[in-house]
C-alpha cells in the first residue's frame, strides 16, 4: 500500500520527523530559513496528501487547485491569514493551526518587548558596544517606568490574557478592548473593558494582540496614534497589517507617541532601509514571538499530530473553522 505523501515547506529537526517516516513518505524543503520556491510548492502540492506550511507560505486558490489528493494543511503558526481557508474548505481540505501551545511564550516575548522599549535596552547595549559609555550621568539613557502604569491590550484572547497576567506583577492598571467583553478576564485579572478610543487616550502602553481581520486591518493609523498620549508607547506582537507603518513613522517623528516595540511588520522580512529602522525609539524584532526551542518543537508536534489524526479519519485537535 502506497504511503501518504507529506511535504514540509521548511527543514524541521529530523528527530521530530523520524517517528512518522515508517508510515509516511516525508519530504522537506532543503532550507530552514529560505522560503520554498513557489513553482516547487505547486509541484509538491500536486502530489501531497498533507502539507506542513509556515506563515510566510501563500496557500491560495491557485495552489489549492493543484492538490487533487490533498487532505490537510497544518500551518505552523497560530495565525492562518496566509491560507485561503474558504477555498480549502470548498475542496474538502482541512486546515489546522497551533494555538494554545505558544500562548505563554508569546506573552513572555510581548512583555519583554514592552520592557525593552520602555527602558531602552537596545539603545543601552549599543551604547556600550559602540564605545560611547564614558561616564555616568543622571539621565543617561533614562527610560520610562512600567510599574503602576496603565497598559491597554487590544485583543484579549489567550495571549492578551497572559500578558495581562504578567502586567499584574508590575501592579499595572489593565484596560482592554475586544470584539466582545471577557467577563472572566475582568474577574480574574482585574481588567477593565473600554472603547478603543478610551483605551488609546488612557494607556501608557498600547499593546496590539488582535488577529488580522477586515475590521483590524490598519486600525492603528494616524488618528489612533494622535489619540494616544505623547508619552505612550505602542507594542505590536500580532500582525503587521494591523498597523499603517507610514503613519506610525510619522507619529514617532512628530512626537505623537514616545516609542514603539515591533515584532511584526506589513512585509516580512522588513527591508533594511525601512524608515522605522532609522529611529532609535523603535525596538524591532524578526517575528520571534513564539521562538523558544520548547514552544517551536511543541508546534511541530501538534502539526504532525493533526495530520496523523486526519489521515486516520479522525478529527484534528485544532481545526480552523
Amino acid at each position: 500500500m502506497k504511503k501518504p505523501y507529506i511535504f514540509i515547506t521548511r527543514t524541521l529537526p529530523e528527530e521530530i520527523i523520524a517517528p512518522f517516516r515508517a508510515n509516511w513518505d516525508i519530504q522537506m524543503w532543503d532550507s530552514e530559513e529560505k522560503p520554498v520556491d513557489r513553482t516547487i510548492l505547486i509541484q509538491e502540492t500536486a502530489k501531497a496528501d498533507a502539507l506542513i506550511t509556515m506563515l510566510s507560505d501563500r496557500i491560495d486558490e491557485q495552489l489549492l487547485e493543484q492538490g487533487a489528493q490533498l487532505k490537510v494543511i497544518a500551518n505552523l503558526a497560530v495565525g492562518f491569514d496566509n491560507i485561503d481557508v474558504k477555498a480549502a474548505q470548498k475542496k474538502g481540505i482541512i486546515v489546522t493551526n497551533t494555538p494554545d501551545v505558544l500562548t505563554e511564550t508569546t506573552a513572555d516575548l510581548t512583555f519583554g518587548l514592552l520592557m525593552a522599549t520602555a527602558r531602552r535596552f537596545i539603545e543601552a547595549s549599543d551604547h556600550i558596544r559602540n564605545g560611547n559609555w564614558e561616564n555616568w550621568a543622571p539621565l543617561l539613557l533614562a527610560g520610562l517606568d512600567i510599574h503602576h502604569k496603565t497598559i491597554g491590550i487590544v485583543g484579549m484572547g489567550r495571549i492578551g490574557r497572559a500578558v495581562a497576567h504578567r502586567a499584574q506583577g508590575f501592579h499595572m492598571n489593565v484596560l482592554y478592548h475586544n470584539r466582545s467583553r471577557d467577563t472572566e478576564a475582568e474577574s480574574a485579572l482585574g481588567a477593565t473593558y473600554v472603547s478603543f478610543e478610551e483605551l488609546l487616550q488612557q494607556s501608557d502602553f498600547v499593546v496590539c494582540l488582535a488577529p488580522f481581520t477586515e475590521e483590524t486591518a490598519g486600525m492603528f493609523n494616524a488618528k489612533a496614534f494622535q489619540t494616544m498620549k505623547s508619552s505612550a508607547m505602542f507594542i505590536n506582537a500580532s500582525r503587521g497589517a494591523n498597523v499603517v507603518e507610514e503613519d506610525l513613522y510619522e507619529a514617532l517623528v512628530a512626537g505623537d507617541i514616545a516609542g514603539a516595540g515591533l515584532d511584526v511588520f506589513t512585509k516580512e522580512p522588513i527591508a533594511n532601509d525601512h524608515p522605522l529602522l532609522t529611529l532609535k525609539q523603535v525596538v524591532a524584532l524578526p517575528h520571534i514571538g513564539s521562538a523558544s526551542v520548547e514552544t517551536r518543537q511543541a508546534m511541530m508536534h501538534l502539526c504532525l499530530e493533526n495530520i496523523n489524526l486526519v489521515l486516520s479519519g479522525q478529527q484534528p485537535k485544532t481545526e480552523v473553522k
